[in-house]
């Protein structure tokens, strides 16, 4: 009977609880801006690229066409 009463009084359960809840709140609010951070980005690139008149492209280039073998 001493445990059960203990246990019941015992309150770092809920406080690690707690925590765990305030930490996964915090994540998705990171997780949140993240994502519309990067959406910003890339459309800012996207326009940089374009006004820039596409240069760059997918990124591949041109390396070694036109060389003389």
């Amino acid at each position: 009977m001493k445990n059960v009463v203990r246990f019941l009084k015992n309150k770092s359960g809920a406080t690690a609880i707690e925590y765990g809840l305030i930490a996964a709140l915090i994540a998705v609010a990171v997780i949140g801006g993240v994502t519309s951070l990067g959406s910003n980005a890339n459309a800012t690139f996207d326009t940089v690229a374009q006004s820039m008149g596409g240069a760059g492209g997918d990124g591949g280039g041109d390396a070694g066409a036109g060389a003389a073998d």
